[in-house]
């Protein structure tokens, strides 16, 4: 006020222009002549702030704040102020933004006030090109309400945080590696490379936390070889830090979907997995790659399925059948020989717990998970 009072006695003292005023007080010529009619006509009140003692044009309505302090109290309860505002948008239209509904929670005591952020580490840059890297990784955690812990197996792109394959298991091994790869593949092509933890159905090593053995590769391993997919073995959690990233994203977000869903079992959860959840967390959190194109390598004429796959040698015993795993697999009549006894054989285990017997590249029978015969190949 005594800023303009002083500036307007020397504009009237026609000292400077009504341009040079304004700018001296950092306004435009039109708001200077504005205050000064103001001044004029109603004098130091008429320049007090006419917004003062009204509410804003933009204020969110009492009764929407109170639907909204209601939806989180029932419904969205623990729900983060971003995940809860996204609902709040698309299921009940509500056309406030973000900020309002993180302050609001928090002024009624729902929701904590984050704590400050520490020491910025700088992220290891991603891969410029979709298929150059994916990581693998799963995450053990009570995903089901009301059921035991169970582990989410989830297959990611590098250079977008794209999760291609996400689905839940009783537990993690080489048969859930096996069924995430060969969706992945399936859908995409080869990737060049594929980044996981040490686990052992990925890697063999010496000692606990030591470096792995390149020369006894796991199923996993052989499989990945016989691909030409390069596998990289992570050597500390911060190593694996965007799986950890998304996994804590999941953990948050995927419990609350399923439990709004009321969904409760395996199966249910993997298929709304597959057609709602994935689709709308890649749509949310997938960005767009450095460089355009693809680095996935398009694959044709391979049947996935029998080299992603556990591979073990056996020799076939006196009764014409081969042990597996407490299983005994009896080999049916073949046109090739009349028996198979004392040769040698590779037994297939597929990620869906059947089997197949081969003898060279010849199927000699096929088994169901309790070793009982389901086809029976017929020789060319």
């Amino acid at each position: 006020m005594i800023k303009f009072l002083d500036i307007l006695s020397r504009y009237e003292a026609l000292e400077f222009n009504q341009l040079e005023a304004a700018e001296l007080l950092g306004v435009g010529e039109r708001t200077f002549r504005r205050w000064c009619q103001r001044y004029e006509e109603d004098g130091e009140a008429g320049l007090l702030d006419r917004r003062l003692g009204k509410a804003s044009g933009k204020r969110v309505p009492v009764d929407r704040a109170d639907e909204v302090e209601a939806l989180y109290r029932t419904r969205y309860a623990g729900f983060t102020a971003k995940h809860f505002h996204e609902h709040l948008v698309r299921d009940h239209r509500f056309n406030w933004g973000y900020t309002w509904t993180k302050t609001f929670l928090q002024s009624k005591g729902l929701l904590e006030k984050a704590r400050r952020r520490g020491a910025h580490r700088r992220k290891r840059p991603r891969r410029p090109l979709p298929g150059m890297m994916l990581h693998q990784d799963g995450s053990r955690h009570q995903w089901l309400a009301g059921q035991p812990m169970l582990d989410l197996i989830v297959t990611l792109d590098d250079a977008t945080s794209a999760i291609y394959s996400a689905f839940l298991v009783e537990e993690e091994g080489t048969a859930s590696t096996f069924r995430a790869l060969e969706e992945v593949f399936g859908r995409h092509g080869l990737p060049l490379s594929l980044y996981t933890d040490r686990g052992s159905h990925y890697f063999h090593t010496a000692a606990a936390g030591g470096a792995v053995d390149r020369a006894a590769p796991t199923q996993v391993g052989r499989a990945l070889a016989h691909l030409g997919v390069e596998h990289i073995a992570a050597y500390s959690p911060q190593a694996r830090g965007r799986s950890e990233r998304v996994f804590h994203t999941l953990q948050d977000r995927l419990t609350k979907e399923l439990a709004l869903a009321g969904i409760a079992t395996v199966d249910a959860a993997n298929l709304f997995l597959r057609d709602v959840y994935l689709p709308a967390h890649n749509a949310r959190f997938a960005i767009k790659p450095e460089q355009d194109g693809s680095a996935f390598v398009a694959i044709s004429g391979i049947d996935l399925g029998e080299i992603l796959c556990v591979q073990e040698e056996r020799q076939v015993g006196n009764d014409n059948c081969v042990s597996f795993n407490r299983l005994k697999l009896q080999i049916p009549a073949s046109p090739l020989r009349a028996h198979f006894v004392k040769a040698r054989v590779k037994v297939r285990q597929y990620h869906d717990g059947t089997h197949a017997i081969f003898h060279g590249p010849r199927c000699l029978g096929r088994y169901d998970r309790r070793g009982a015969a389901v086809d029976i190949p017929i020789a060319a």
